[in-house]
């Protein structure tokens, strides 16, 4: 007996240190936890509660009641582009919209900033400070295309926000918001940044913001409030949510400050905002393309059209060219492009890394001015059908002036799915065919030549229009 307890002894002590060395790695992880009254203490007097208030006549439409920038959008997208709009009150000759939101001061002398949707289009802006004042502000300037505005209040030696640098933010990061959500002045939630450079497109389908991502509980009212992180500094501005309930549900975006204090220079200086423009259509690098393209994982943007007589144009920019890095940065998604253009002044140059049919290319580029409405390429049908192909479609030469009306040197157009590999690729009656294999596609004739000629099994991309959009498609041809 004696020798069996003596043989437990040391299962017992290694039990009991396994024990222990549990309970302490539990206090240390819950030491590591973070304390952010202070932060909150230190910073919450320059978070500002904004309301406004729009009139309207009683009959005009509400708010998200089927119009509005996403009005056009299915409803699973208006839900996920959802923005924080308080509801409009009733009654009286003159119909008010009410909406309600958050800023920040990024000054002493009472410069604010906030989200663009929380004052668009009021006619009284109202901005309520930590002691209860409230100041009528005034709209220095806006940018919808990242929805921020630059309000100013009357006021000196205001409390301000300390600003850090979003371009050195990591996943995982802990992150603290201060707002008014749901009107509940000054309230504080926490979370970690669950992801960088999302790519959300706006009411326009243009991309000039990589948003961070976090798990922060934001609600209606905390739009344009203040994201901190651990170091008390204002890193970005809490801007939407996913939802589908209208509240939160555990997805929220960030415009980055950096991004935020480059409109903020602009503003002041001009009036408004300039951003770069090439004038190239993009698609995603998929690993079909990539695998056609010769590339050894799928990266970059690739470039489905370049606009005529535009700075890509002017620069060398070909369809079907990948680029893979701007100014030494590399695109790994191709909505990192707009990110990087848009954020180049008019005027600079933009060094290009690109693949073209497999071989590195290094362009110059002279960025131009994104224009407020950027061309849009049309597309019409033809006629004079050629017989049907491997590739299961009837096509036929486009005109002369059906080439000039869609602004291309060359291309054929589809005038009939019969069956096969082009109504499994999703080819459509319409679409303009205008290079396949790397090969310019300049008569229906030469098109059915090289679909002829291609061998089988292999991964072959062509380049169509369809609805007017430029895009790369990828097939494998039976044997």
């Amino acid at each position: 007996m004696a020798n069996a307890i003596k043989e437990l002894r040391p299962v017992g002590v290694l039990f009991a240190t396994l024990c222990l060395a549990a309970l302490m790695t539990l206090n240390v992880q819950a030491a590591e936890l973070p304390d952010f009254s202070p932060l909150v203490e230190q910073y919450s007097n320059a978070v500002v509660n904004v309301s406004s208030v729009t009139k309207a006549p009683r009959n005009a439409a509400l708010p998200f009641q089927g119009q509005g920038p996403y009005g056009e959008l299915p409803e699973e997208a208006q839900e996920f582009f959802r923005h924080f709009f308080g509801a409009p009150p009733q009654g009286g000759p003159m119909q008010k919209r009410a909406s309600t939101g958050s800023g920040f001061i990024i000054s002493s002398d009472g410069y604010v900033l906030t989200n663009n949707h929380v004052i668009d289009g009021a006619d009284e802006i109202t901005v309520r400070l930590r002691d209860r004042r409230e100041i009528e502000a005034k709209v220095v300037g806006t940018d919808p295309g990242t929805d921020l505005a630059l309000l100013k209040i009357d006021g000196k030696d205001l409390p301000v926000v300390k600003l850090g640098n979003s371009d050195r933010l990591k996943v995982g990061e802990w992150v603290l918001a201060i707002g008014s959500p749901f009107g509940f002045d000054y309230s504080v939630s926490a979370g970690i940044i669950s992801a960088l450079n999302r790519s959300l497109p706006n009411e326009q389908n243009q991309n000039y913001v990589p948003f961070i991502q976090t798990d922060v509980a934001i609600n209606p009212g905390n739009s344009g409030g203040p994201l901190f992180n651990m170091d008390g500094e204002v890193i970005g501005i809490n801007s939407m949510i996913y939802t589908r309930s209208g509240g939160f549900m555990g997805l929220s975006f960030a415009i980055p400050i950096s991004v935020a204090m480059d409109v903020v220079g602009q503003i002041k200086e001009k009036g408004h905002v300039l951003r770069g423009w090439l004038g190239v259509s993009i698609q995603e690098v998929n690993r079909d393309l990539a695998e056609s393209f010769g590339l050894e994982r799928p990266a970059g943007a690739l470039v489905a059209a370049v606009v005529p007589d535009s700075p890509a144009a002017k620069g060398g920019l070909q369809a079907g060219d990948i680029i893979l890095k701007v100014d030494g940065t590399a695109i790994e998604f191709s909505a990192d492009l707009p990110h990087l253009i848009g954020r180049k002044r008019p005027g600079s140059t933009a060094a290009l890394e690109v693949v073209r049919n497999g071989k590195p290319l290094d362009l110059k580029v002279k960025v131009g001015e994104l224009p407020s409405e950027p061309e849009k390429l049309a597309q019409q049908g033809g006629g004079g059908a050629q017989p049907q192909n491997r590739l299961g479609i009837l096509v036929s030469d486009l005109t002369a002036e059906q080439l000039r009306e869609l602004e291309l040197p060359h291309g054929i157009v589809i005038e009939e799915v019969v069956d096969g590999v082009g109504a499994a690729i999703g080819l459509r009656p319409g679409m303009v065919i205008t290079a396949i294999a790397n090969k310019p596609v300049k008569s229906a004739a030469e098109f059915n030549l090289i679909v002829k000629s291609l061998p089988a099994n292999r991964l072959i991309a062509m380049r169509v229009l369809r609805d007017g959009v430029p895009l790369f498609v990828t097939f494998k041809l039976p044997k």
